[in-house]
């Protein structure tokens, strides 16, 4: 990839380079259609796919359930339990892909003509996944089924129990494996170590995603028993806006199958039938059909914020209710509880980056402290990431010295595989996950050897991620060009997010009109260019960085390129565009 506009060094100490060769729309040839293609190419999309990724479709990407090792028992055991009305228990993880998978399941069961039941874990109390205890309550509630999503994959004493205790577990999920697996009847996970390509292909996908090939593959097979000849067939891409949900908050690759997931997931969503998701809409704020990063920093904070700070099934309660009374107390709860998250977060963030402070270069950037919530914890590895350009796990320490921690990665290192083999060494007393984002339990007298054990793993992908850090830029604009229509037409492009990232684009040159600090550390900017028209520009929580003290000490009479994601500004009596800024450089 080449150099983008000379910038070699710029205020945050990256080179600039064109993601995909790059797009002027200064030129006169320039046309919105011609920038959207190279978006898509530029992303991974194959030439002759561009039709397909442009308006990508469930029928386009949906692969045949029964690719995935389990899949087909795990429907007939389900269409079983329909058939006889068993009592069904939905056991899903606290989070934002586990309460939409529980919910996903719980409304197409009903629809099917069986009422399920949710489980969802206390995070203090129980901690992440099935327990063994657990399980075997709920058989000696009744259960004869459990289907635990989003977990249950390194849950091998738990489904242990159950097996004793005489209970079918189905097990829905998709982080990383160990070679064995634990005893359940059928465990669907397309991240199977001994999956075949063609369904390890698709490891991306969410538990959300893996439940709703799941709910396809049970229609399937009651179809061929004959279950709907004398009922309606449920209508499971009306359920595609609780996918979207789900894949978006679990900041799953948008790529392949997710991609149209979350694409016909937002249609779905916009039409407001889920009356869960329409009390949360309302509770966020939001006066408008949500858009695809709404989802990730909206919606899923809102129904994490149950399982971080609040009670664990509120989120799941919401996505499965239908009465509007209901579901706007409950919305309006969560609501509160994202408040309160954020200040419990604000306060474990500021005492995390003072510790961070002492710490060595580790590969991976640990710090702990007793007394800090586990709620939070995923949320400020997720900043100490982003502000140490390398992986970081945050532990919470309880009073007995035992530790729950949460991990967040940088593209190119996998810390869920990492994990998982300091498990198997014996260095923590649970682990696991996924490339980006991990969970652990581990003794506090462990700390100082897991650092030195994720030192020698992974040391050089960090380096080597560290070294090849640029900014990606898919287009330069004059400052004019900076406009709602140009935002539409990139738009056409999405949905975006993880591995089908946003497009940066550059703007300028430009001279800094004003700028001052607003909010929590947030950095606002007008911009003026050489074409006479100026353009609003902020900096999220960068007012204390390099980037925030460059522009504030810029000279007025100094020309520079800033760089970021344009987006519609829709606070005005009109739309208008502005740019989030990602960085900034001298333009001469």
């Amino acid at each position: 990839m080449t150099i983008a506009l000379n910038v070699t060094h710029s205020f945050l100490g990256q080179p600039w380079r064109w993601r995909g060769g790059g797009a002027d729309a200064r030129n006169p040839g320039y046309r919105p259609d011609d920038l959207v293609t190279q978006l898509l190419l530029a992303r991974g999309c194959p030439r002759e796919g561009v039709e397909a990724h442009r308006n990508p479709t469930i029928r386009h990407f949906m692969p045949d359930p029964s690719l995935f090792r389990d899949m087909d028992a795990a429907a007939d055991r389900l269409a079983d339990a329909v058939q006889r009305s068993e009592d069904v228990r939905i056991f899903g993880d606290y989070d934002v892909d586990g309460a939409t998978s529980a919910a996903l399941l719980i409304r197409l069961l009903r629809d099917i003509g069986l009422t399920a039941r949710p489980y969802i874990p206390d995070r203090l109390m129980e901690g992440y996944g099935p327990s063994g205890e657990a399980l075997v309550r709920l058989a000696g509630e009744g259960a004869t089924l459990i289907v635990t999503v989003d977990c249950g994959a390194q849950a091998f004493e738990a489904l242990a129990m159950a097996k004793r205790a005489g209970v079918d577990v189905v097990v829905v999920d998709h982080h990383k494996c160990a070679t064995d697996l634990p005893q359940a009847l059928a465990l669907v996970n397309p991240n199977r170590l001994d999956e075949a390509p063609e369904a390890a292909a698709h490891g991306h996908l969410a538990a959300v995603g893996v439940a709703f090939l799941l709910g396809a593959a049970l229609i399937r097979t009651l179809r061929a028993r004959g279950w709907f000849a004398a009922r309606p067939e449920p209508a499971l891409m009306e359920l595609l806006d609780i996918v979207a949900l789900g894949t978006v908050a679990d900041v799953a690759q948008l790529k392949g199958l997710n991609r149209a997931f979350v694409a016909q997931g937002l249609k779905v969503m916009a039409k407001r039938r889920n009356i869960g998701l329409a009390a949360l809409i309302d509770a966020s704020r939001l006066s408008r059909a949500p858009l695809c990063h709404d989802l990730g920093f909206a919606l899923g904070p809102r129904i994490n914020a149950g399982g971080r700070v609040g009670k664990a099934d509120l989120g799941v309660r919401l996505l499965t209710t239908g009465d509007p009374a209901e579901a706007a107390r409950i919305a309006e709860e969560l609501d509160r509880l994202n408040e309160e998250r954020r200040a419990i977060e604000a306060t474990v963030q500021e005492q995390a980056e003072e510790l961070l402070e002492r710490q060595g270069n580790r590969a991976v950037a640990i710090v702990a402290r007793e007394g800090w919530h586990p709620g939070v914890i995923g949320i400020v590895a997720g900043r100490i990431k982003e502000k140490v350009g390398r992986p970081a796990i945050v532990v919470a320490l309880d009073e007995q010295g035992i530790g729950k921690g949460s991990g967040r990665s940088v593209s190119g290192v996998d810390l869920g595989a990492a994990v998982l083999a300091a498990k198997d060494s014996g260095l923590l007393v649970a682990g696991g996950g996924h490339a980006m984002a991990a969970g652990l339990t581990i003794a506090a007298d462990k700390m100082d050897a897991l650092a030195d054990f994720l030192d020698d793993r992974l040391a050089g992908a960090v380096a080597r991620a560290r070294d090849g850090r640029a900014l990606l830029l898919d287009a330069v604009l004059a400052p004019g060009g900076v406009n709602p229509d140009f935002v539409s037409a990139i738009e056409a492009g999405g949905p975006y997010g993880a591995g089908w990232p946003a497009p940066l684009v550059a703007a300028g040159p430009m001279r800094v009109v004003k700028a001052d600090v607003v909010g929590n550390g947030h950095l606002r900017a007008v911009m003026a260019g050489d074409d006479g028209r100026s353009i609003k520009t902020i900096a999220f929580r960068q007012a204390e960085s390099a980037l925030g003290q460059a522009i504030l000490a810029a000279p007025r009479d100094r020309r520079l390129w800033v760089a970021g994601r344009a987006k519609i500004d829709d606070w005005g009596a009109r739309p208008a565009a502005e740019l989030h800024l990602e960085d900034a450089a001298w333009a001469d």
